[in-house]
Protein backbone atom coordinates (compact mmCIF):
# COMPACT_ATOMS: atom_id res chain seq x y z
CA UNK A 1 0.00 0.00 0.00
CA UNK A 2 2.80 2.31 0.75
CA UNK A 3 4.45 1.46 -2.82
CA UNK A 4 0.83 3.19 -4.41
CA UNK A 5 0.44 5.81 -2.05
CA UNK A 6 3.88 6.60 -3.49
CA UNK A 7 2.82 6.88 -6.89
CA UNK A 8 0.41 8.50 -6.22
CA UNK A 9 1.50 11.50 -4.87
CA UNK A 10 4.34 11.71 -7.91
CA UNK A 11 0.81 11.49 -10.32
CA UNK A 12 -0.26 14.59 -7.60
CA UNK A 13 2.78 16.46 -7.57
CA UNK A 14 3.03 16.44 -11.75
CA UNK A 15 -0.03 17.06 -12.53
CA UNK A 16 -1.04 20.10 -9.64
CA UNK A 17 1.81 21.16 -7.53
CA UNK A 18 4.49 21.79 -10.46
CA UNK A 19 2.14 24.23 -12.11
CA UNK A 20 3.47 27.75 -11.66
CA UNK A 21 6.25 27.10 -8.82
CA UNK A 22 8.87 30.14 -8.53
CA UNK A 23 11.79 27.70 -8.37
CA UNK A 24 15.21 27.83 -7.42
CA UNK A 25 18.29 25.24 -8.58
CA UNK A 26 17.72 21.54 -7.26
CA UNK A 27 20.72 21.58 -5.72
CA UNK A 28 19.74 24.57 -2.89
CA UNK A 29 16.27 23.54 -2.57
CA UNK A 30 15.18 22.60 0.86
CA UNK A 31 12.45 21.47 3.05
CA UNK A 32 11.61 22.41 6.78
CA UNK A 33 9.51 20.10 8.69
CA UNK A 34 7.06 21.68 10.97
CA UNK A 35 6.12 19.60 13.52
CA UNK A 36 4.39 19.57 17.22
CA UNK A 37 1.46 18.43 19.26
CA UNK A 38 -2.25 19.38 17.62
CA UNK A 39 -3.08 22.70 18.89
CA UNK A 40 0.54 23.85 19.26
CA UNK A 41 0.51 26.86 16.35
CA UNK A 42 2.28 24.49 13.36
CA UNK A 43 0.19 25.61 10.38
CA UNK A 44 -0.43 29.49 11.64
CA UNK A 45 3.32 29.87 12.57
CA UNK A 46 4.11 28.05 9.04
CA UNK A 47 1.90 30.19 6.82
CA UNK A 48 3.29 33.40 8.51
CA UNK A 49 6.62 32.03 8.02
CA UNK A 50 6.00 31.50 4.30
CA UNK A 51 4.99 34.79 3.94
CA UNK A 52 8.37 36.62 6.15
CA UNK A 53 10.05 33.95 3.37
CA UNK A 54 8.43 35.82 0.60
CA UNK A 55 8.92 39.33 1.78
CA UNK A 56 12.77 38.28 2.30
CA UNK A 57 13.11 37.40 -1.74
CA UNK A 58 12.61 33.14 -0.94
CA UNK A 59 9.54 31.09 -1.91
CA UNK A 60 8.37 28.03 -0.84
CA UNK A 61 5.30 25.90 -0.86
CA UNK A 62 3.55 24.63 2.36
CA UNK A 63 2.24 21.06 2.05
CA UNK A 64 -0.10 21.27 4.75
CA UNK A 65 -1.28 17.49 6.00
CA UNK A 66 -4.37 18.43 7.09
CA UNK A 67 -5.68 18.83 3.05
CA UNK A 68 -3.41 16.95 1.72
CA UNK A 69 -5.49 13.89 3.45
CA UNK A 70 -8.67 14.58 2.65
CA UNK A 71 -7.57 13.20 -0.84
CA UNK A 72 -5.54 10.30 0.29
CA UNK A 73 -7.54 9.15 2.89
CA UNK A 74 -11.08 10.99 2.73
CA UNK A 75 -12.11 8.70 5.45
CA UNK A 76 -9.50 8.46 7.96
CA UNK A 77 -9.03 5.93 10.41
CA UNK A 78 -5.71 7.25 12.27
CA UNK A 79 -4.25 3.59 11.73
CA UNK A 80 -0.61 3.19 12.21
CA UNK A 81 -0.55 1.85 9.13
CA UNK A 82 -2.83 4.40 7.43
CA UNK A 83 -0.93 7.01 8.77
CA UNK A 84 2.61 5.14 7.79
CA UNK A 85 1.21 5.68 4.32
CA UNK A 86 0.38 9.29 4.48
CA UNK A 87 3.63 10.03 5.86
CA UNK A 88 5.03 8.12 3.07
CA UNK A 89 3.57 10.03 0.73
CA UNK A 90 3.96 13.41 2.34
CA UNK A 91 7.80 12.69 2.79
CA UNK A 92 7.66 11.77 -1.23
CA UNK A 93 5.91 15.03 -2.50
CA UNK A 94 8.74 17.18 -0.37
CA UNK A 95 11.39 15.22 -2.24
CA UNK A 96 9.27 15.70 -5.56
CA UNK A 97 9.16 19.44 -4.76
CA UNK A 98 13.16 20.01 -4.16
CA UNK A 99 14.11 18.01 -6.77
CA UNK A 100 12.44 20.30 -8.91
CA UNK A 101 13.59 23.31 -7.10
CA UNK A 102 10.64 24.21 -5.01
CA UNK A 103 11.36 25.38 -1.33
CA UNK A 104 8.71 22.61 1.17
CA UNK A 105 7.52 23.90 4.45
CA UNK A 106 5.94 20.70 5.68
CA UNK A 107 2.84 21.14 8.31
CA UNK A 108 1.96 18.09 9.65
CA UNK A 109 2.25 16.58 13.43
CA UNK A 110 4.11 13.13 12.39
CA UNK A 111 3.77 11.99 15.71
CA UNK A 112 6.54 9.03 15.53
CA UNK A 113 9.83 10.63 14.74
CA UNK A 114 10.64 7.51 11.89
CA UNK A 115 8.11 9.67 9.80
CA UNK A 116 10.44 12.75 10.18
CA UNK A 117 13.20 10.67 9.61
CA UNK A 118 12.29 9.28 6.14
CA UNK A 119 12.03 13.05 4.99
CA UNK A 120 15.30 13.86 6.01
CA UNK A 121 16.53 10.36 4.36
CA UNK A 122 14.90 11.27 1.00
CA UNK A 123 15.69 15.07 1.22
CA UNK A 124 19.55 16.51 0.91
CA UNK A 125 19.02 19.94 2.79
CA UNK A 126 16.56 19.36 5.22
CA UNK A 127 15.28 20.76 8.77
CA UNK A 128 13.01 20.46 11.66
CA UNK A 129 10.91 23.24 13.22
CA UNK A 130 9.87 21.73 16.71
CA UNK A 131 6.83 24.23 17.41
CA UNK A 132 6.56 23.43 21.53
CA UNK A 133 3.55 23.45 23.81
CA UNK A 134 2.17 22.08 26.49
CA UNK A 135 -0.54 19.55 26.22
CA UNK A 136 -2.88 21.52 28.07
CA UNK A 137 -2.66 24.53 26.57
CA UNK A 138 -2.58 22.47 22.89
CA UNK A 139 -5.82 21.24 24.15
CA UNK A 140 -7.04 25.02 24.86
CA UNK A 141 -5.91 26.10 21.77
CA UNK A 142 -7.67 23.18 19.70
CA UNK A 143 -11.13 23.69 21.20
CA UNK A 144 -11.16 27.38 19.99
CA UNK A 145 -9.49 27.50 16.70
CA UNK A 146 -11.19 27.66 13.22
CA UNK A 147 -8.21 26.16 10.91
CA UNK A 148 -9.35 25.39 7.51
CA UNK A 149 -8.89 22.02 6.78
CA UNK A 150 -8.06 20.31 10.75
CA UNK A 151 -10.56 18.51 12.12
CA UNK A 152 -11.97 19.50 15.08
CA UNK A 153 -12.48 18.98 18.57
CA UNK A 154 -10.22 16.38 18.15
CA UNK A 155 -9.38 16.00 21.86
CA UNK A 156 -12.65 15.68 23.00
CA UNK A 157 -12.92 13.08 21.01
CA UNK A 158 -9.87 11.22 22.28
CA UNK A 159 -11.74 11.22 25.67
CA UNK A 160 -14.00 8.50 23.59
CA UNK A 161 -11.21 6.55 22.65
CA UNK A 162 -10.01 8.64 19.22
CA UNK A 163 -6.11 8.29 18.80
CA UNK A 164 -5.16 11.37 18.79
CA UNK A 165 -0.88 12.58 19.24
CA UNK A 166 -0.14 12.80 22.75
CA UNK A 167 -3.06 11.98 24.08
CA UNK A 168 -4.16 8.16 22.33
CA UNK A 169 -0.85 7.88 20.53
CA UNK A 170 2.27 8.91 21.58
CA UNK A 171 3.98 11.72 20.22
CA UNK A 172 7.91 11.32 19.64
CA UNK A 173 9.71 14.64 19.87
CA UNK A 174 12.69 15.72 18.09
CA UNK A 175 15.80 14.74 19.09
CA UNK A 176 17.75 16.98 17.59
CA UNK A 177 15.76 19.92 15.77
CA UNK A 178 17.57 22.29 13.99
CA UNK A 179 15.32 25.00 15.37
CA UNK A 180 12.86 24.90 18.56
CA UNK A 181 9.90 27.83 19.01
CA UNK A 182 8.44 27.69 23.01
CA UNK A 183 5.06 29.18 21.73
CA UNK A 184 4.44 30.23 25.35
CA UNK A 185 7.37 32.61 24.96
CA UNK A 186 6.27 33.75 21.66
CA UNK A 187 3.37 35.23 19.64
CA UNK A 188 2.84 33.59 15.94
CA UNK A 189 4.26 36.57 14.36
CA UNK A 190 7.84 36.68 16.75
CA UNK A 191 8.00 33.01 16.21
CA UNK A 192 7.26 33.29 12.35
CA UNK A 193 10.31 35.62 11.96
CA UNK A 194 12.35 34.07 14.26
CA UNK A 195 11.67 30.49 12.18
CA UNK A 196 12.66 32.50 9.09
CA UNK A 197 15.77 34.18 10.31
CA UNK A 198 16.70 30.69 10.98
CA UNK A 199 16.22 28.57 7.96
CA UNK A 200 18.27 31.32 5.95
CA UNK A 201 20.98 31.12 8.09
CA UNK A 202 20.83 27.58 7.82
CA UNK A 203 20.28 27.20 4.15
CA UNK A 204 21.25 30.67 2.86
CA UNK A 205 19.35 33.49 1.18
Amino acid sequence: MVGSALLWAGDLIGAHFFIGLPTTSPSMAWAVWFTGLPGCGKTTIARRTKEHLSRMGVEAMILELDEIRKVITPNPRYTDEERDIVYASLAYMAKLLCDAGVNVIIDATANRRRYRDLARELVERFAEVYIKAPLDVCMEREAIRRAEFAPREIYKKAASGARVPGVGVPYEEPVSPEIVVDTTMMDPESAAEFVSKKILEIFGG
